[in-house]
């Protein structure tokens, strides 16, 4: 008997270096989980739910961690943690695994630098670095959850809710004076410039398909009246093509029958070596 585990990510914001933050998600997701305990006995197989024993972690020897690096001028400055903005102004991107006893999981480049090995061995003790420093804050973070746990204080969701700890961009409670709101929405439309063209009514350029907001016109419409227009010229094709054979069929079959008609047709038997003629009536069925 084996478990089946899945790891599901699910990416709600980021800002950058995506493979660094979802491989420390992952790894920690599988370091947290617990699976039921079981028992075998001879062929016998016991599942155990929660109520009955405490579930037990998974076998997870070692944590391969990614460390991400970025290259510009044809790897000339080297920069760690690319943010957003950096990961689309660079030219390659080069992405190490490693576990804390320094061995390498996985070596991933990508982009139109070329690198060298002093460059590579640069970047491999940059990663064994920054993995240790990873990995005692993910031993770290899961000892005070299995504290939290047993002591019966907050952990895992309900512990992250305070500020800075799911979302970089929640800001603190304040008053909001709602007096007056209609009057403050008058005056900030009065001072803001009026749209360039005001249509009272949607416009459809085509059935079935609509435009919503500023952006440039869709094809849609007409892509399918020029795939209708194809289907309708190979159609008026094959058309003529299959009237042009028949055609020629029937010119061969009209050529043939007034052959048969007019010229009399010879039998040859070469055993007696005898010719015989025959009027075109008294052919057989068959051999007309």
């Amino acid at each position: 008997e084996v478990w089946q585990i899945r790891l599901d990510m699910h990416l709600l914001n980021h800002d950058g270096n995506i493979t660094d933050a979802a491989s420390i998600a992952g790894i920690v997701a599988l370091c947290h989980f617990r699976r039921p305990d079981v028992s075998v006995q001879g062929e016998e197989v016991t599942v155990y739910t929660p109520e009955e024993r405490d579930p037990v972690p998974l076998s997870i020897h070692h944590m391969p961690i990614c460390v991400s690096f970025a290259f510009f001028h044809q790897g000339t400055y080297l920069l760690v943690d690319p943010s957003e903005r950096e990961e689309r102004v660079m030219d390659g991107l080069l992405v190490i695994a490693m576990n804390k006893h320094r061995e390498i999981c996985t070596i991933q480049s990508s982009g139109v630098v070329m690198l060298v090995q002093d460059q590579i061995l640069r970047c491999s003790k940059i990663t064994a670095v920054k993995v240790a420093e990873i990995t005692e804050l993910i031993q770290k973070a899961l000892e005070n959850d299995h504290k939290a746990r047993k002591e019966g204080g907050k952990f895992g969701f309900a512990e992250s809710i305070p500020n800075q700890k799911i979302t970089a961009f929640k800001m603190e409670s304040a008053a909001v004076d709602t007096n007056n709101v209609g009057e403050q929405a008058g005056e900030i439309i009065a001072k803001a410039d009026p749209p360039s063209e005001v249509f009272a009514n949607p416009i459809l350029h085509t059935p079935g398909t609509a435009q919503i907001g500023e952006g440039i016109e869709n094809s849609w419409g007409d892509l399918e009246e020029s795939e209708k227009e194809e289907a309708a010229e190979e159609e008026d094709e094959s058309e003529a093509a299959a009237f042009e054979c028949q055609k020629t069929e029937t010119e061969d079959t009209s050529m043939m029958s007034e052959t048969k008609k007019d010229e009399p047709i010879v039998l040859s038997d070469s055993e007696e070596e005898e010719v015989v003629i025959l009027e075109p009536q008294e052919l057989p069925r068959k051999t007309r």
